[in-house]
């Protein structure tokens, strides 16, 4: 997961909201915290952790990434991740990326499919009208409630009371935010 320096278009941030959306509804994803790890295996990725692989393919795994990549093989999904000296945040994070990648049909092609698949995560792992939801006053409550790391919280928080201030002005939420309000509510 590399930082690129990428502005995505507003069509392109709102169009990965929606597919988050439709991944949750899709599998029924209606808890808090996010589980990249259940949306896999609702999606039927097979997940690898770099600790189940012989020390050779370890290291070429890691070569090819140090938190995680997704290789297609025989049509089916795979996703490997870094469970060594990663945190459960972090794995977290790295399979949500990945399953961005897969989702947004990436292909390794266009140098801004990074900017997308940590979008997608972002957004996935903690949508701003579920910190709305959940009132949070601090990034300490997302990172309490969320179980993201204290520094994806903050961004987490930074994100929401943009999206917040834009609520306010408006009053109105996008259909999308509307259907994963009616997930959750269905918990409730």
């Amino acid at each position: 997961m590399s930082k690129c320096n990428w502005k995505l278009t507003n069509e392109e941030y709102e169009f990965i909201k929606g597919e988050v959306c439709h991944i949750f509804k899709k599998y029924k994803v209606k808890c808090i915290p996010v589980s990249g790890f259940e949306i896999a295996s609702n999606m039927k990725i097979t997940l690898v952790a770099y600790s189940g692989l012989s020390e050779r393919k370890r290291k070429k795994a890691i070569e090819v990434s140090d938190d995680g990549f997704f290789p297609e093989e025989d049509g089916h999904e795979y996703i490997f991740y870094n469970d060594n000296d990663r945190s459960y945040e972090r794995q977290n994070w790295t399979i949500l990326h990945e399953i961005g990648h897969i989702v947004l049909d990436h292909t390794g092609h266009s140098e801004h499919e990074e900017d997308e698949a940590n979008f997608f995560a972002k957004y996935a792992i903690a949508p701003p009208v579920l910190i709305h939801k959940i009132g949070a006053e601090s990034p300490y409550d997302i990172y309490e409630t969320f179980d993201i790391s204290l520094e994806a919280a903050f961004y987490a928080y930074d994100y929401y009371l943009t999206w917040k201030r834009r609520y306010d002005r408006i009053n109105h939420l996008a259909e999308y935010e509307e259907e994963i309000l009616l997930l959750y509510k269905k918990t409730a």
